[in-house]
């Protein structure tokens, strides 16, 4: 999937602002707040660029994708 891709930029990102813990543990916690996030980042993608924001908003309404994302951030931190 073209969003898997993304996933080391994303979890570099992540991990600059010591966010990927905190981040991995939202996702795999909070499963309807995914997708309410996927609806915010669709309204608000005129303000924060169309092609990036799209890809996240894709993969976070698919609860497969925010489940492998979040199994990958872990593997990030402890690799």
């Amino acid at each position: 999937m073209q969003t898997q891709n993304e996933w080391p930029r994303w979890a570099a990102f992540l991990k600059r602002y010591h966010l990927d813990h905190f981040t991995a543990w939202v996702l795999e916690a909070g499963g309807p707040l995914a997708l309410l996030g996927a609806q915010v980042l669709y309204f608000g993608r005129s303000f924060l660029g169309h092609q990036q924001v799209d890809l996240l908003a894709r993969a976070l309404e698919d609860e497969t994708e925010v489940r492998a994302f979040a199994a990958y951030l872990h593997g990030q931190s402890n690799g």
